[in-house]
């Protein structure tokens, strides 16, 4: 059987991705691409014509959606303890959680990156800082379900502890940290400590490397 194949820049929101990978046991062929790749890679078009990473190739499916791809590795092969079954206790959380990643809280550091460090010459830098402030404030949701729990949904570590856990991490990366609370710096702690997150960091690294040897 052909196993899936991830396309990814390393540390992008891929990372997703390859860490749900790297937890639920599924193993992918995982391409580490240079970024931008719709400029540095514009053979990647041809699979992805938005130029943006990550994609999934899963025999004749596609999936570009950083959030949806892990949801989609994890549960790919059956039942699985990082994601939260339609019944069980914590599902609609899951749900809701997994989706407000990507669309509420790296959404805006994105605007933040692009005006603040990749634009800095067409004077939009108040705008990207005006979004840094936007992504603060949409933290407390986070905050506040984290209050008591170790973990978003399920009293367990779930795809939604990694979809908005990389936002946190992101906003250690990029200089975003002021405005985040001690609690989730804890709570990303914790993540990151993990023996998946750990390996899927090194393995997109070892790809990052090997291709930048060969370039």
């Amino acid at each position: 059987m052909t196993k899936p194949v991830l396309y990814t820049c390393a540390r992008s929101r891929g990372l997703r991705a390859t860490w749900a990978a790297e937890e639920s046991g599924v193993d992918v062929d995982l391409k580490i691409l240079p970024f931008p790749p719709r400029y540095l890679a514009p053979e990647y078009l041809a699979i992805n014509p938005l130029g943006t990473v990550p994609t999934l190739v899963d025999g004749d499916s596609r999936m570009t959606e950083s959030c949806a791809i892990a949801h989609y590795l994890a549960s790919k092969d059956g039942p699985s303890d990082l994601v939260i079954a339609p019944g069980e206790r914590d599902y609609a959380e899951y749900c809701d959680f997994t989706y407000h990643a990507d669309a509420t809280i790296t959404f805006p550091q994105t605007v933040y990156m692009r005006f603040v460090l990749f634009e800095k010459d067409k004077g939009l830098q108040d705008a990207g800082h005006a979004y840094a402030k936007w992504y603060w404030k949409r933290l407390v949701k986070v905050e506040q379900r984290l209050e008591g729990r170790e973990y978003l949904c399920g009293d367990r570590f779930t795809v939604a502890d990694i979809c908005v856990g990389y936002a946190l991490i992101l906003s250690d990366s990029v200089g975003l940290d002021e405005g985040v609370p001690e609690s989730l710096k804890a709570y990303r702690e914790r993540l990151t400590a993990r023996d998946g997150y750990q390996r899927a960091l090194a393995r997109e690294e070892a790809g990052r490397l090997a291709l930048e040897a060969v370039r």
